[in-house]
């Protein structure tokens, strides 16, 4: 069965390697209307699925739903139990009620590498072939089992001339895309687009920060195995990294210190646990991987500063299922030095048109921030 079209995402228009690929889906979105996608967050610790409409000029909720995954499923990224991770797809679609099986799905971590370069200033037509060149020199990766895509940063102004053009270099692994494709297809889905985690947050920052656009913003989705960076500013990245930490990490601990089962120890890091014994002992490793968190955090900034020269951080806007965590919120403050929020991806979008319960969005909230960043993007894209 051939591969269904894939593409890369970014806020704005690529024109890459990939695209050179992607000509029947372009003959389809030329024959049929543009049509919302499904986005499909295919995590570590759980598979989040989020439908919007656009209508007016304003999105609106319509399906939303959560589909928790044992430990073992998918680990660091890497699928070790194919069946039920196809089961949990085909379990979620069933419950949401999703009757559109075109969906938009995304990678991060070790699989995907995204890398800021300079070349000379050339011609549309000229670009790709540079671009792959360049790409030999950057990614750890052969050539041959990537798929690449770019895009050119924009001058700041449409005055500005520009000495060397900046580019945003994208390759992700073929065996990872294949298999995430595999999966989806296998539950019975369409997937149409392939984004990455990263960018999925930006676009979900552009629809419910409007307000925001003009403040560098990190935004910092953590979530059971990786913690994804980005830094923003009037809807370009100036910077990304992932980082090989996340929600695992707590559990770990509460497992070591505490001597229990890592469900046990998962119960505990969601609950607070029962028993009173606990408090203290819990109280010291949350502290202790906040404080680890926050590090790396800073360390991501630090390099940031040292790389942007004349650019400060205005604040840092926390997705993901630790984004809730206990003190963490006070601690990225307080090593940062800059105002700290959890994410609301809800914010700017209507949700009078669901019958989910608020309460749910509410819990899974920050958890959805890349769901409604794939959900945001269409057909054609």
């Amino acid at each position: 069965m051939a591969m269904a079209p894939i593409s890369f995402a970014w806020p704005g228009i690529f024109k890459g390697d990939s695209f050179k690929r992607l000509l029947e889906t372009d003959l389809i979105s030329m024959l049929t209307p543009r049509r919302q996608l499904v986005g499909l967050d295919i995590g570590s610790s759980a598979i989040k699925l989020v439908q919007l409409k656009h209508s007016k000029g304003r999105y609106s909720l319509q399906k939303f739903g959560v589909k928790p995954l044992d430990p073992e499923v998918i680990v660091d990224g890497a699928v070790m139990d194919e069946e039920r991770v196809v089961s949990s797809l085909r379990e979620l679609v069933e419950e949401t009620g999703v009757k559109n099986k075109q969906v938009a799905i995304s990678i991060s971590g070790h699989a995907v590498i995204v890398k800021k370069i300079v070349l000379p200033p050339m011609s549309e037509e000229e670009l790709p072939d540079q671009v792959k060149l360049a790409a030999e020199q950057y990614i750890p990766f052969d050539i041959n089992e990537v798929n690449l895509d770019f895009h050119v940063v924009p001058p700041a102004s449409p005055e500005e001339t520009q000495a060397e053009m900046t580019i945003i270099l994208v390759a992700a692994k073929k065996d990872r895309i294949n298999e995430l494709t595999e999966l989806v297809k296998a539950a019975g889905l369409v997937p149409m687009v392939m984004d990455v985690d990263a960018f999925a947050i930006e676009n979900m920052h552009t629809v419910s920060y409007p307000m925001g656009q003009d403040e560098v913003t990190a935004l910092v989705n953590i979530g059971a195995s990786v913690m994804n960076v980005n830094i923003v500013c009037r809807g370009a990245s100036l910077f990304t990294r992932d980082i090989p930490l996340g929600g695992n990490r707590y559990t770990e601990a509460i497992q070591r210190e505490m001597g229990v089962s890592y469900e046990e120890a998962e119960e505990i890091k969601k609950s607070g646990g029962e028993n009173e014994s606990w408090i203290a002992p819990l109280g010291h490793v949350m502290d202790e991987i906040n404080a680890e968190v926050a590090a790396e955090l800073a360390r991501t900034v630090d390099y940031f500063r040292a790389s942007v020269t004349g650019i400060e951080l205005d604040r840092v806007l926390l997705c993901g299922g630790v984004a809730k965590t206990k003190g963490l919120v006070q601690h990225l403050q307080d090593r940062l030095q800059v105002p700290v929020e959890i994410a609301d991806p809800f914010g700017e979008i209507d949700l009078t048109r669901c019958e989910i319960d608020p309460s749910v969005l509410a819990e899974y909230g920050p958890s959805a921030a890349v769901g409604v960043g794939l959900a945001l993007r269409t057909t054609g894209d």
